[in-house]
């Protein structure tokens, strides 16, 4: 039954998850600012899909199975942490150079471009496995009916909607781009460290078990 679900508390956890800052967020903050608002939402269409994937596997099963069979989380974990750095690097040489204009690491040429680079975004990272693992195993019964997953999976995609569209229209208006065309370098330059740091974090974790 829904209210068996806990479905407050898995929103709650979810919402926490979407809208702190983070590669995903940061990578539609700024791509909304450089390159426009329709990049930026189709950016935030590419990681709301990853989440909805990872969301759906989660709530069949497959979270399980790639987290038991090291292999697979590993080959998405060293994936994730290298297209982190990868980011990370164009940042930093975006940072340090003094063209004006989109940094490189937010140059899309179409927004199909820009969806595919949000998906490619989302579906490497190895922190949404364990997060949608871990809130189904704990707020979800073992024997949830169908219709109960479909609810959640609904749920947590309407907000992820509500979130990452939310950061392109924010970031894509006109004060934000003001500010940022004002401090363009510095910006940059916080993105490569937090791109660096997360990437960094990501190859070097331990999960349980190792």
């Amino acid at each position: 039954m829904i209210s068996d679900l806990h479905l407050p508390l898995i929103l709650l956890a979810a919402l926490v998850a979407m809208a702190s800052p983070g590669p995903a967020t940061l990578a539609i903050a700024g791509t909304s600012m450089n390159a426009g608002r329709r990049f930026g939402l189709a950016l935030a269409a590419g990681v709301m899909t990853g989440s909805l994937f990872w969301s759906s596997a989660a709530a069949f099963g497959l979270g399980a199975i790639m987290l038991a069979n090291a292999w697979a989380f590993e080959v998405i974990r060293y994936a994730g942490a290298g297209y982190l750095l990868y980011l990370a690097y164009r940042s930093a040489r975006s940072a340090l150079s003094r063209e004006q204009g989109i940094g490189r690491q937010f140059k899309v040429t179409s927004c199909r471009a820009a969806y595919r680079k949000g998906l490619a975004l989302h579906l490497t990272n190895p922190k949404a496995v364990l997060f949608f693992g871990s809130l189904y195993s704990i707020g979800v019964p073992a024997d949830a009916p169908l219709s109960s997953l479909a609810i959640i999976i609904a749920a947590i995609a309407s907000l992820g909607a509500v979130v990452f569209f939310g950061y392109a229209l924010i970031f894509s208006s006109a004060p934000m781009v003001a500010g940022y065309a004002r401090l363009r370098r510095w910006c940059e330059g916080a993105f490569a460290i937090v791109f660096a740091f997360a990437g960094i974090k990501i190859l070097t974790a331990r999960i349980a078990g190792d």
